[in-house]
């Protein structure tokens, strides 16, 4: 999909291309992993797996939409909508700015603002149907100040050092099963930065979290480091859910990503799921604009948008989290057919390739309901 919207090369020059990842105990033994270069080619192409900062991506896509002149306004809050009654010919949204109110008007609105969606609200007040995990996630961006580790060349005059992970023998990306220090280490620029994301117990403050994180490291990661030996780049506490709206489409508006549905990010099913959804409705409006179907192929991507969700990215996402925090790592080979599997295709090269590939079942071909194929 980001190879059709032409960022596919854009994306995998600032990305990092990862060739392992891999399920961990804490104390670093390996339980079973992948080989992510199995879908390299060698370029920019392919269906390698790669790792980007979204913030990253958003700036893409911002500079693909500015070149097609396309107008982008910030800082403006969505307060009214109109659209969704039956019969509507046109939808609207009243939003709040510095200068004041101002309305807009289209043919469709399309909600993607995010987990804590205006219009999601303004559809269906506070309801959003699912649960919160009882625990917090702690993310962390992290590099290392000590130059006992590895060295890389900014610019002419100035050096950076990185806390790096790989020396301990770890992979590009690792998950550590284990029930009181379980989380993600995984490389995430080409210039050694590392995502560090990590389980938290319930209760405690964002305060208290951000006071906790030293000795969560010190206790968690190799090399049991201490707060002089590394860099926090940026850190967040939040909560993690696994909800989805009612509804995806209601008349002329629409929902998706995080605005329509919300899952831990372990795995990235949330910002996957989020990318297809677009690619979908994507397709509905642009069979809409050329005559080739009605309104009612929106009810058709409000249905198979939530049966993807509800069949694929909330059990494989709730999975992921439950497989890190609540399995014994001693037992957990044995017990998890989903390990099982990975060990499996570490000599089982289809396998892997197939297990690797497994997102594409989120896909869906809505031209399937077109009355006829778009011209050209």
């Amino acid at each position: 999909m980001l190879r059709k919207a032409g960022i596919l090369r854009q994306v995998r020059e600032r990305g990092v291309l990862p060739n392992k990842i891999c399920w961990r105990k804490l104390d670093g033994t390996r339980i079973a992993g992948l080989d992510r270069s199995l879908l390299h080619d060698g370029g920019y192409e392919g269906d390698a797996l790669t790792v980007l900062g979204l913030g990253e991506l958003s700036e893409i896509c911002v500079e693909e939409l500015k070149k097609k002149g396309q107008e982008i306004r910030w800082n403006e809050k969505v307060v009214a909508l109109g659209g969704q009654e039956e019969g509507s010919t046109e939808a609207w949204v009243e939003v709040e700015t510095a200068e004041g109110k101002k309305r807009y008007e289209g043919d469709f609105v399309v909600g993607c603002d995010g987990g804590n969606s205006a219009v999601r609200k303004l559809l269906f007040g506070k309801r959003f149907d699912g649960f919160t995990w009882d625990v917090q996630v702690v993310a962390t961006n992290v590099s290392l100040l000590l130059s006992s580790v590895y060295t890389v060349r900014v610019d002419a005059d100035v050096e950076q050092t990185y806390y790096d992970i790989s020396k301990f023998g770890w992979e590009e990306t690792n998950f550590i099963i284990n029930n009181d220090h379980w989380y993600m280490a995984a490389l995430i620029s080409n210039d050694g930065l590392w995502r560090i994301s990590y389980g938290e117990q319930t209760g405690f403050t964002d305060e208290e979290l951000l006071k906790r994180q030293p000795l969560k490291f010190e206790q968690m990661l190799p090399g049991n480091p201490k707060p002089s030996e590394y860099k926090i780049a940026s850190i967040s506490p939040y909560k993690v859910h696994q909800r989805c709206a009612e509804k995806m489409a209601v008349g002329r508006v629409a929902l998706a990503a995080d605005a329509a549905h919300l899952c831990n990010p372990f795995g990235g099913m949330g910002l996957t799921g989020g990318i297809v959804d677009v690619e979908g409705l994507f397709e509905c409006l642009r069979g809409i604009h050329a005559g080739v179907a009605d309104l009612s192929i929106l009810e058709k991507y409000s249905e198979v948008r939530i049966e993807k969700y509800q069949t694929i990215v909330n059990p494989v996402s709730s999975s992921n989290i439950v497989r890190l925090s609540q399995l014994d790592p001693e037992t957990a080979l044995e017990k998890d057919p989903f390990l099982q599997t990975v060990k499996k295709a570490e000599t089982d090269f289809d396998l892997s390739k197939e297990m690797q590939t497994a997102s594409n079942k989120l896909k869906y071909d809505f031209t399937q309901h077109y009355t006829r194929p778009i011209d050209g």
